[in-house]
């Protein structure tokens, strides 16, 4: 029997990540669980997914993530799909934004994903075909004021993707799912205003935003550069 098609998620192993890998196990694709210091909710998650390898790496360090993917080649033989899902989010007022502050989000958020595009890439290239799907946000479609570092990395994984389309063009495609308001808590005072603003009248939930990257994942090579906003529609509003 053949090996299943190997997808790497990174931050799988909580919320939206978790159910992301879980989603791509059930549509018969083998997952490998990346994760940073949240081993236990890793190991939780490989659980669900057929007992998944766990690939444990910090993404801010670019050395980690090239031994990652080294590992993840030995141990699975490859890689067809990539998921960069692993990101930060912290409001911090512009007036009072630090450079560590900025660093804090962008070196996960942006730098993280481009050098995970380009290990994931070169990897996929071996094997002469991949797909990868970058986690955006709202946020990168539109304003947020106390929110000016995350949205900028936001849009930057947009407009990367977008780039990345062309170079790694044909054969691997790299898309981008944006999630509009996908509720983990009701902390972000915000949440209920963006909900009343939302034309669906309601938050997303995790699974549908799986379903999202599932179909980029499938989809053939004529579907590449693409940004799919799963937003109940605010992102129009």
């Amino acid at each position: 029997m053949d090996r299943p098609r190997t997808v790497l998620v990174t931050g799988a192993a909580k919320r939206i990540g978790r159910v992301i890998a879980q989603r791509l196990y059930q549509a018969g694709y083998g997952v490998a669980i990346h994760y940073n210091s949240s081993e236990r909710e890793a190991r939780a998650t490989a659980e669900t997914c057929g007992d998944a390898p766990l690939f444990q790496a910090d993404l801010e360090n670019v050395d980690d993530i090239i031994r990652m993917f080294r590992e993840v080649e030995e141990r699975c033989g490859g890689l067809y799909g990539l998921v960069n899902n692993a990101a930060r989010f912290r409001r911090v007022d512009p007036w009072k934004l630090t450079e560590s502050d900025w660093d804090f989000i962008h070196s996960v958020n942006l730098k993280a994903t481009f050098f995970c595009c380009q290990q994931g890439a070169l990897l996929m290239r071996k094997s002469g075909a991949g797909r990868i799907v970058n986690m955006s946000s709202l946020g990168g479609l539109r304003p947020w004021d106390m929110y000016a570092h995350y949205c900028a990395s936001k849009a930057g994984v947009i407009m990367l993707t977008r780039a990345l389309a062309k170079a790694f063009a044909p054969d691997i495609t790299v898309n981008s799912v944006a999630p509009g308001v996908i509720l983990a808590s009701d902390e972000d005072p915000r949440a209920q205003d963006l909900i009343a603003a939302t034309p669906a009248g309601r938050s997303g939930t995790p699974e549908e935003v799986a379903d999202a990257v599932l179909y980029f994942i499938n989809a053939s090579n004529f579907v590449t550069g693409q940004v799919l906003a799963v937003d109940g529609g605010l992102s129009q509003r």
